[in-house]
Order: C-alpha cells, then sequence, then structure tokens
C-alpha cells in the first residue's frame, strides 16, 4: 500500500489527519486479517514553496524540512498513528526518479522544452484521464490546466524543473537532461516503484489528488515502467475534505486549524474518533461541537471498561490477543463491526457496535472469566480503530482531567487546599474550590476516608 503523504513545509492540519488516521486503520484491519502490510507512506521534501519558506527563514532547505518532519512524527504520536513500513523522502530517491524520466524520454512520452524542462506529454498516453473520469478534449478546456507557451499542450505536466538563478545548491541536481529537481508528481511513481514494484495493491491519498496527481502517476507509471496493459494499481481510495463552515480546510485559504493546535484543546483519542466517526470517502465538517460530540462518544465507550484491570498496562502481545478474540468471536456485535469495515471500511457502521456490545458490558455487572473474555473484544475493537488506548482507570481519569487543562497533581492539590479550608470553618472558599472543579468536570464525593474525585461526562452545549 502507498499513500502520499506530507509536503513539509508547515505543521500537519487536520486534513492531513483524517488521511494519515484512515489509513492507519486500513494498515491494522488488514494485518488484523491476517495480511502482511507493507506500507508506504512518502514525504515530499523538495518544493517550491519549501525553498521559498526556507529562503526566507535564511536557512538550508534540508534544515527547514527536519523541523517540519520532527513535527509530523509528533502528530503522529499524538494520534496513536503506528509507523508506516518505509517513509521514503523524495530527495532520497532523486537517482530512481532520473532514471524514470529519462525512460520516459526514450519512449517520446515525455520531451525537453526549450527552458530546459522536461514535461510529460498527455496525448501520448491514450488511456489519461481513467482514475476521474475525464476526457481529454474536457480537460483541454478545464480551468484547471495552466498555459505555458513553452509546452506543446496545455495539458502536459513538468517531470523535470530546470535550474534557476537564486535555486539553493540543496535543491540542484545533476541529470543527463541539464541541472535541476524534479517535479513532484514524479516522485511518488519513483518512490512506489522502487518500495512496492511496479504493480502493488492500493494507492491512497486525500480526494484533491485524484486529479491531477494520480492521473499524472498512472500515466507515468504505466507508460514508463511497462505493466502489459495491466494497471499498475490494483484499489485507489480517496479521502474526503475537511471543511470548516462548508469549505475545504487548506491553507491556501487560511482556514486550517493544526493537529498541534487542536490536540491542544482536545483529547488526541476524542479527535481521532471525530476524525473517523464519517465515511472515509464523505466530507467531515469540522466544529468544536462536534469534536465534543466525539469526546463524549468516547467517554461513552471507555465507560464499559473502567473498573476492569484497574491497574493493566497491556503491552504489544496483549493488544494483539484483544484483536484475535475479536476475530475469532462470534458474537452477533463482533460479527457486524468485521462486516462494517469489509465493507469499504464503514466505521459509522462499525462505531454503532462497538457502543451495542460497550452496553451489554455495562448491563453485566459480573465479574467472570466470560465477561473477562467480552471486554478483550471490545478491546479489540478498539486496537483496530487505534482507539480506547488508556486501560487502567488510573490512566482514564488522568486523560479526562488533562482535556480541560487540569492536571492531576492540581487536582489533588485543589482538594488539599479544600480540605484546610474546612477545617478552618471557611466554607465559602471550600464551597468555591469545589465549583472550580465541577466546572472542569470533576466531581468530588466526600467519605469517612477522606475525598475522592470522578469526572462526568462533558456536556455539550447546544
Amino acid at each position: 500500500m502507498y499513500v502520499c503523504g506530507m509536503t513539509v513545509y508547515d505543521q500537519c492540519h487536520i486534513g492531513h489527519a483524517r488521511v494519515m488516521v484512515f489509513f492507519d486503520i486500513v494498515k491494522r484491519w488488514f494485518e488484523a486479517k491476517g495480511f502482511a502490510v507493507t506500507y508506504v507512506r512518502n514525504i515530499t521534501d523538495i518544493d517550491d514553496k519549501i525553498i521559498k519558506r526556507a529562503s526566507d527563514e535564511k536557512v538550508g532547505v534540508n534544515e527547514y524540512t527536519e523541523k517540519y518532519i520532527k513535527e509530523l512524527h509528533n502528530d503522529e504520536k499524538s494520534l496513536f498513528i503506528q509507523k508506516p513500513s518505509f517513509e521514503p523522502q523524495a530527495t532520497r530517491y532523486v537517482p530512481e526518479m532520473i532514471e524514470l524520466i529519462e525512460k520516459l524520454v526514450k519512449k517520446d512520452y515525455a520531451y525537453i522544452s526549450e527552458t530546459g524542462d522536461v514535461n510529460f506529454s498527455v496525448r501520448s498516453f491514450r488511456d489519461y484521464g481513467k482514475l476521474s473520469g475525464k476526457s481529454i478534449e474536457q480537460l483541454r478546456v478545464g480551468h484547471r490546466i495552466s498555459i505555458d507557451e513553452k509546452k506543446r499542450d496545455p495539458l502536459d505536466f513538468v517531470l523535470w524543473k530546470a535550474a534557476k538563478q537564486g535555486d539553493p545548491n540543496d535543491a540542484i541536481w545533476k541529470s543527463s537532461f541539464g541541472a535541476g529537481r524534479p517535479g513532484w508528481h514524479i516522485e511518488c511513481s519513483a518512490m512506489s516503484n522502487a518500495l512496492l514494484g511496479k504493480r502493488f495493491d492500493i494507492h491512497g491519498g486525500g480526494a484533491d489528488l485524484q486529479f491531477p496527481h494520480h492521473e499524472n502517476e498512472i500515466a507515468q507509471s504505466e507508460c514508463g515502467y511497462g505493466v502489459g496493459g495491466e494497471p499498475h494499481v490494483n484499489t485507489w481510495m480517496h479521502v474526503g475534505f475537511v471543511t470548516i463552515k462548508e469549505e475545504k480546510m487548506s491553507k491556501s485559504l487560511n482556514n486550517f486549524l493544526t493537529i498541534k493546535s487542536a490536540i491542544r484543546e482536545y483529547d488526541p483519542e476524542s479527535l481521532r474518533y471525530f476524525l473517523l466517526k464519517t465515511h472515509y470517502r464523505k466530507p467531515l465538517s469540522y466544529s468544536d461541537e462536534q469534536v465534543r460530540n466525539a469526546q463524549n462518544s468516547l467517554h461513552s465507550l471507555q465507560e464499559a471498561l473502567v473498573g476492569k484491570n484497574a491497574d493493566g498496562d497491556f503491552d504489544v502481545v496483549s493488544r494483539q490477543k484483544f484483536v484475535a478474540r475479536l476475530m475469532n468471536s462470534k458474537h452477533k456485535s463482533a460479527v457486524a463491526f468485521k462486516n462494517a469495515l469489509d465493507d469499504d471500511f464503514n466505521t459509522p457502521l462499525a462505531f454503532a457496535e462497538m457502543f451495542k456490545y460497550a452496553n451489554l458490558l455495562k448491563k453485566n455487572k459480573s465479574r467472570t472469566y466470560s465477561e473477562s473474555l467480552q471486554e478483550d473484544i471490545l478491546r479489540g475493537m478498539g486496537e483496530v480503530l487505534g482507539l480506547l488506548n488508556y486501560y487502567s482507570e488510573k490512566d482514564y481519569l488522568q486523560r479526562k482531567v488533562m482535556i480541560d487543562k487540569l492536571s492531576t497533581e492540581k487536582i489533588e492539590q485543589i482538594i488539599s487546599l479544600r480540605q484546610s479550608a474546612k477545617e478552618q470553618k471557611n466554607f465559602e472558599l471550600a464551597d468555591k474550590l469545589r465549583e472550580k472543579l465541577v466546572q472542569h468536570g470533576v466531581i468530588l464525593e466526600d467519605g469517612p476516608d477522606g475525598t475522592t474525585w470522578k469526572f462526568q461526562r462533558i456536556k455539550t452545549k447546544k
């Protein structure tokens, strides 16, 4: 499986997160079914925007991109995204890109323009448009096609950009057709071929990549590598946009919310739930209310496990056992959950079955061995979706208070201050301290052995 990854000129936003989280569960699900998955997700670390940003900050291209690659990895970790099998950086595969371009030129699928750029001749590939369903004539008059007098046809796209005066040295490579750097489209063709071969099962990315990026990939790969008339990708998967106020979240529109800023406001697991609650091909509307709803829904699932294995700290092997019990289960909710994911990753239906199962666990208050298996099945569902990552009651409570930026240590401090106020008969202050905790969803229970606390579900504002 190959997924188009980030262009690291800035921090990742929620739209990027949706793509990363979705293909993370694709990987998890196929592995749960027993498939060996080779997952490649690239990093574009050379690009016009990157060069400009690096120049503005007066640093080298490599130094600039390294900063945002680290940010990307931090974002991944925070959202419980497993590492791909390979994460190729475009700059490390330039020789493979040059080799592919040379093949395309030799086969007359590409040509060198007057400017020194190498362009792909779209009309030389008779199947161009088969992914997007657009004919060449439809595209010819399309507004997304830029006019360049140096191209033989406005549809043609660049494979190699000739070096220009002022280009930094770390953005220039030598080639048989002159110094320069690769275009964006050629990168994925070369890297996917190098790591997966000329034919592979799944290629994914955001919906905005279907045309022209993936359409161009098909043309380059099938013409350059030769696949005997067969498609070089068996299945294409495109994740819908994340919208804000009915507009696509985009850096160009300056209406994006970074992952880093989002997880400062919300529990990362709740954010992951929000990104999965709508079918991946459909648009997803972002709002604070929607994330709060997701947060409450996730808490409801977690509540089914609170008090079970309270001191549990489950390792990778344990998590694999949870998945195995799910996959072997004949319970109707487990079967329906599995069927939902087999049906084009129908996560809304999968969540519905998780809630049915969680409600059964809540109703069953006994602590029998059979119930332990049932709990493991719910944990297995969570593991497949990258959720329910907090297994102990302590972890659960701590996570909940962190949502409102109130640490466990701070809660204990406020409880201590309240106790002191009560001993001094300053009941007004004690009441204020209690109210402060209530505002953060923390409920106090006074008993003969002291004061304990728990977290109540956050009420969604209407």
